[in-house]
């Protein structure tokens, strides 16, 4: 396609003509630019990004392909308490959720979107959520002023006219429109329309808040979805452990923020466990469906990683570290005037002329990079990215694994009793938060499923469609808790982490191909200390009988705080929850 040629019409859709001619003459663009997600397309508009001043080039000989984003120090993270929910009746977005009625966030949002493109350039971004031929695929057009947004959606999702032919000549398609505005918090508004299959985004330019095709649809309007076609949207990652003769077994694994979810699914074994292999199909997202042999069958339906990127290095992530090598885009880190970057964690020390995220020089003491501070990177730079990342299937889930970070209380790993009681222990998981952001040392925040600030509908109906996709199985996943942050009271970890998390991984693998027994525990079935293969570490077998131990009274006061969920929750909350709840007290 000639430079001349971009960003013409592409499509005779006459649904997606009429919405994108529809929100056109409501924002008044200068002009329409139709993405066809070519080569060509992506040059011409990252050289535009460049002119204007969106991206810069980092040092091209060592950050091959990759550029330099600064946002507005208003604009750094997603903003659950502007986040909303849009459902005819309140009880529909459930009491977790922030509630507008439709047509009044409808008549709010299109007020501020006004006019709101007058001297810019409207993209047209149709992108596809999932492999191409999948029946879990789901395609989205996202409108948007923003060239960042539309060069990041082109890392995050299959972008152009592939996403046309998923289509066909459906009119099942999601509606996303994304407005800049002057970036101002007290403008900034993401809004979600489940039953309409829509997403308004204004006021905000950061990732999280504005590639609506990521948390938006992918789970916000993605859980709503699949309640309503026997799936599930799940705020998982997916990896596939490789033993020595080439069997594969395929986990997905959801944890809250600040708990290890990306190392995880990049983990590189120890030395013990060289002859293994860990593949990533996924790192943040998992859409999961019953297939024709009464198996959980999950895709990634990204293309790309968002991450975080302080604490990240080759200790810490080898995997993610070589996955941002080249062709990627980092926001919010520090730079250097000759294109270097660098974070707080990163391998090496900060290099001399450092200028920080705000973009004043660097003093000492104070962060370099935002604590969000993010890199976008496509998923094909991730050396151990598994082959079967496109299979329209997806890839059979043998075990769902939960976890927390939790100083106490929680033992390193134990496995549910089944289903239903998995369920429980999912919906109760959460996380300890520090004095500094929370009030009290050791506080517990809630995170069901790690779905919390994702859910895009009741949260009590969500727990049901849990327990309802269980009869569509003829051979569900195992379901697994874990927790690596459990310490003495001294302070210091009881389990190293990192790649030595293969161990424990090992011993899931192994309950899930019927090869290792268990002990059967208040909790659940939890290893023997002798079942942990500990072969190579300098670690004490000692430690290792404490992360597991169960301390019967911090258990009872476990099963108090899970009073606040369950008030909240009370009205829509599946009775067998409260059973689970019911027979753990009488175990314990």
């Amino acid at each position: 396609m000639s430079e001349a040629t971009l960003g013409t019409k592409n499509t005779a859709h006459p649904a997606i003509s009429a919405w994108v001619e529809k929100m056109a003459k409501l924002c008044k663009p200068d002009r329409v630019f139709w993405c066809a997600g070519s080569e060509a397309e992506k040059q011409f508009l990252t050289d535009l990004a460049v002119h204007q001043g969106t991206l810069r080039p980092l040092d091209q000989k060592k950050w091959p392909g990759c550029y330099y984003h600064r946002s507005s120090p208003n604009d750094v993270a997603r903003v659950e308490q502007f986040t909303f929910i849009c459902t005819p009746l309140k009880e529909e977005a459930g009491p977790t959720n922030n509630w507008a009625p439709p047509a009044q966030m409808y008549d709010r949002l299109y007020c501020l979107a006004d006019s709101a493109m007058r001297g810019r350039t409207m993209y047209v971004v149709p992108y596809l959520m999932g492999p191409p031929g999948s029946e879990l695929s789901k395609v989205g057009v996202e409108l948007t002023d923003s060239v960042y947004v539309v060069l990041s959606m082109g890392v995050m999702a299959r972008t152009g006219v592939l996403a046309y032919e998923q289509l066909g000549e459906s009119d099942d398609f999601n509606r996303g429109l994304h407005c800049m505005l002057d970036v101002n918090p007290e403008r900034r508004f993401i809004a979600h329309f489940p039953q309409d299959n829509t997403i308004i985004s204004v006021g905000s330019n950061y990732g999280g808040n504005v590639l609506l095709g990521k948390k938006c649809l992918a789970l916000r309007i993605g859980s709503y979805l699949g309640h309503r076609e026997a799936w599930m949207a799940e705020h998982m990652l997916i990896l596939g452990v490789e033993d020595p003769k080439g069997e594969k077994t395929y986990v997905a694994a959801a944890f809250p923020s600040a708990c290890g979810k990306t190392n995880f699914a990049m983990m590189i074994p120890p030395e013990r466990f060289r002859d293994w292999k860990v593949w990533t199909v996924g790192d943040d997202i998992a859409w999961m469906k019953p297939g024709p042999n009464g198996r959980l069958y999950a895709i990634n339906p990204e293309t790309g990683y968002f991450g975080v990127v302080p604490g990240t290095n080759f200790k810490s992530n080898p995997n993610a570290m070589r996955s941002m090598q080249r062709n990627t885009f980092f926001t919010n880190v520090a730079i250097t005037a000759e294109g270097d970057i660098w974070w707080e964690g990163k391998d090496e020390e900060p290099p001399p002329g450092l200028i920080d995220w705000q973009g004043r020089p660097w003093v000492k003491g104070e962060k370099a990079a935002h604590p969000n501070s993010r890199f976008c990177a496509p998923m094909i730079n991730n050396p151990a990215l598994d082959p079967a990342v496109d299979e329209p299937l997806g890839v059979p889930i043998s075990a769902i694994i939960f976890g927390g970070r939790r100083a106490t209380t929680m033992p390193l790993v134990f496995q549910a009793f089944n289903w239903i009681h998995g369920v429980y222990v999912g919906a109760m998981m959460g996380s300890e938060m520090t004095a500094a952001a929370f009030g009290t040392v050791g506080q517990v925040r809630r995170d069901p499923m790690a779905m919390l600030p994702f859910c895009g509908y009741n949260m009590g109906s969500y727990f049901s469609h849990w327990l309802k996709m269980r009869k569509n199985l003829q051979r569900p996943p195992k379901i697994f808790h874990v927790n690596w942050f459990r310490k003495t009271a001294e302070g210091e970890y009881l389990w190293p982490g990192f790649g030595e998390n293969m161990r424990v991984l090992k011993w899931m693998v192994d309950r899930c191909r019927g090869r290792v027994g268990a002990d059967e525990t208040p909790l659940g079935w939890m290893p023997d200390p002798s079942d942990i293969d500990l072969e190579g570490m300098n670690y004490d077998r000692s430690k290792l009988e404490e992360a597991l131990r169960i301390d019967i009274e911090d258990w009872k006061k476990e099963v108090m705080s899970q009073d606040e969920l369950f008030i909240k929750l009370h009205n829509d909350l599946p009775v067998e929850l409260h059973f689970q709840r019911e027979l753990l007290i009488s175990r314990l």
